[in-house]
């Protein structure tokens, strides 16, 4: 959700998108774009329709909230059989894994297991060496940390698919990232990367003696029934139903062109963007953490609460809070996360009192492209209107 307006406003307009759609009151899953634009918003179905595509071979969306609600589905399973996408399918949601870690520390925050302003390594004294002695759990949350990216192997790629079997451990990655020196000196800039979360992700194991995982779904994936959302471990493979994902790559005969990239270990993601999921638990979760039925109280306030400082690399003011990210669209402030693993984009995304949420997956051919993905910022710009 963090592109530049110009960015955002010159792929707007390219797919002729204006404005956010008028809605109509709830009704049922359609399952191809044309079902959907016989029933609800034209700009919404406009986005989605002719997939697969270039840019994507499928997408999944769902809208909701105060104002009205909208679904539809496009493109196929595979590239393969031609067969329509399964609007019901499992993907991966990348980096939206970062909304259920900060919940769950914030949820361990008010019970007063964890608080915001001590230190990481005072959780970790064995992992956390002194030049990162300063740096709190909330500049882990809201990326003002100042520590490196992980020095993982790979620099295009076709090298990355050649080790997407790959295991890394979380103490793995802290350890790489601490060994480097610091990027500026923690509170003082944003720069958004996965680190700070696995440390976090490695703090809610030390407090509670159990693991990450199982803290998550205990907290979260079971009192709000999100029956088909996982963590794969070191499992490959999408377990269930799932659209295939594909990635524009340099192929066996060294044409360039779509491998099916469905099979990818997400280890180096772990607690900041390994979470399996769909548009139905995606949407559910969006309602219910909005609405304060996941983190309660003040704490809540961390998600929705900017750093005053600058980004570390534009220079813009900082857009990531703890969890969570903003952008003003259509006149108004639309929060949310957005995730990328190769194939697979999604986001939830809500305005603050949840008058319109946004859940999409769309299966993108280059989903860790520099520019966000056309489908994707379609569904944005449609669903909320142009940025500012």
């Amino acid at each position: 959700m963090r592109k530049s307006t110009r960015t955002l406003l010159a792929a707007a307009l390219v797919l002729g998108v204006a404005a956010g759609p008028a809605l109509t009151p709830a009704f049922a899953a359609t399952t191809s774009a044309a079902a959907a634009s016989r029933a609800s918003s034209p700009d919404l179905s406009a986005v989605i329709a002719g997939l697969p595509r270039a840019d994507a071979t499928a997408a999944l969306v769902r809208v909701g909230g105060t104002e009205g609600s909208w679904r539809g589905s496009a493109g196929v399973h595979d590239l393969e059989t031609n067969t329509p996408a399964d609007p019901a399918a499992r993907f991966r949601a990348g980096s939206v894994t970062k909304v259920f870690t900060a919940a769950t520390v914030l949820q361990l925050a008010a019970e007063g297991r964890i608080d915001l302003d001590r230190t990481a390594r005072s959780y970790l004294p064995d992992l956390i060496p002194g030049r990162y002695a300063t740096v709190t759990v909330r500049q882990l949350l809201n990326h003002t940390h100042g520590i490196p990216a992980a020095d993982l192997p790979g620099e295009t790629v076709e090298e990355w698919y050649a080790n997407r079997f790959a295991v890394h451990t979380p103490e793995e990655l802290v350890r790489s990232a601490t060994s480097q020196p610091r990027e500026f000196r923690p509170g003082t800039k944003q720069h958004y990367l996965n680190i700070g979360y696995t440390i976090a992700g490695l703090i809610v194991e030390r407090v509670t003696g159990d693991s990450y995982e199982h803290q998550v779904e205990r907290r979260i994936l079971r009192p709000l029934g999100l029956r088909d959302t996982y963590f794969p471990g070191g499992d490959p493979e999408i377990r269930g139903p799932y659209n295939h994902g594909y990635q524009t790559m340099r192929i066996d005969d060294g044409s360039t062109g779509l491998r099916d990239v469905s099979v990818w270990g997400t280890t180096d993601g772990w607690a900041a963007g390994d979470l399996i999921s769909t548009t139905a638990d995606l949407e559910r979760f969006t309602r219910a953490l909005f609405e304060g039925g996941v983190v309660r109280g003040p704490l809540l306030e961390e998600m929705f609460t900017l750093p005053k400082v600058e980004d570390f690399t534009s220079g813009d003011p900082a857009a990531y809070s703890v969890g969570l990210s903003m952008k003003r669209l259509g006149g108004r402030e639309v929060w949310g996360k957005t995730g990328g693993r190769w194939g697979y984009n999604a986001a939830i995304a809500s305005t603050r009192h949840g008058e319109r949420t946004l859940v999409y997956s769309v299966n993108s051919t280059d989903a860790k492209g520099q520019d966000m993905n056309r489908t994707a910022l379609g569904l944005m710009v449609a669903a909320y209107g142009l940025p500012e």
